[in-house]
């Protein structure tokens, strides 16, 4: 059992990079099938894309220079930590495919960056594409991360999520056969969702063959659809209070084998932006109160299988 208690991310990248490694988040100017009308439009009913782009990460600067700026940033305190570019912002395998390679291959050409991490769509993944990511596994790190979000089907729907749980399911089976390192993204505290079906997106995920996952609270972000049904139906909507969640995260985490590492608990919104919950809590704060509290219950990463 890891002294974390739970197998954290940074003892994953170490089994396959060595020293200190940072993610830079970059903007590929992608859209998002869900939004341009190919699948939908209007986008996830929590999505506001402003909630995770720093401030060198904008479509009016190219790959190069957003992660060259991105390294001028993290360098002056870690001269020799090296760098995996991550394209967060929308759907990152959702273009052409030549347009897509060139994209992959102008950021590994800048110095110091060692890998990607690609987020995107389990719809946004073809056979092509997948196959060429394959080949460049063969020589850099690369990670696919899959927005799931949720394994119920009627919430997906709730959510305007585009997609199904057979869909994600299917795709992350094909990556993890690819021979790639498969990733996935899951909210906790969706509308609707009781405690016992979170938990039953544990089990679900569990019996597939991610390395990877991330997970974080519901937050009711200004100027999105989700925001505008808060305001006309709090009712519908419980927000965890950060006890509450921690604790449900804990029933999650013990039904999660050890082999899936826990990337994140918590996202941080600006706070211009975030309606609720307002937590004050920094990310490694959280983390803190997360492990005290599992001391407190003697529990860890899959106690419950």
């Amino acid at each position: 059992m890891s002294s974390y208690r739970y197998t954290p991310f940074s003892s994953f990248l170490a089994g396959y990079l060595n020293g200190k490694i940072q993610k830079i988040s970059v903007h590929a100017g992608f859209t998002c099938p869900n939004r341009d009308g190919s699948i939908g439009a209007g986008g996830c009913t929590y999505c506001n894309n402003q909630t995770f782009s720093p401030d060198y990460c904008h479509t009016g600067k190219s790959i190069s220079v957003q992660l060259t700026e991105g390294i001028a940033f993290f360098s002056r305190k870690y001269p020799s930590m090296r760098y995996l570019a991550y394209f967060q912002t929308y759907t990152n395998t959702y273009g052409e495919l030549h347009e897509l390679k060139a994209l992959y291959e102008e950021a590994l050409r800048v110095e110091g960056v060692v890998g990607l991490v690609i987020g995107t769509r389990p719809d946004c993944m073809p056979d092509d594409l997948l196959e060429f990511l394959a080949g460049l596994s063969k020589r850099a790190f690369i990670l696919i991360e899959y927005g799931v979000e949720s394994t119920k089907d009627e919430t997906l729907i709730q959510i305007n999520r585009g997609h199904t749980w057979l869909q994600a399911k299917e795709t992350i089976i094909r990556t993890s056969e690819a021979g790639l390192l498969t990733g996935a993204h899951l909210i906790l505290g969706l509308p609707g969702e009781t405690h016992e079906e979170i938990l039953l997106h544990a089990d679900r995920l569990a019996a597939l063959p991610l390395n990877t996952l991330k997970l974080h609270q519901l937050q009711l972000i200004r100027m999105t659809r989700m925001a505008q049904d808060y305001q006309m139906n709090p009712q519908l909507f419980h927000i965890l209070t950060v006890d509450e969640y921690i604790d449900l995260v804990i029933d999650f985490l013990e039904r999660l084998p050890q082999s899936i590492v826990v990337e994140r608990f918590t996202s941080q919104s600006p706070k211009e932006l975030l309606i609720a919950p307002d937590w004050g809590l920094k990310n490694y704060e959280f983390t803190h109160k997360l492990l005290h509290r599992m001391e407190e219950r003697d529990t860890w990463q899959g106690k419950a299988l």
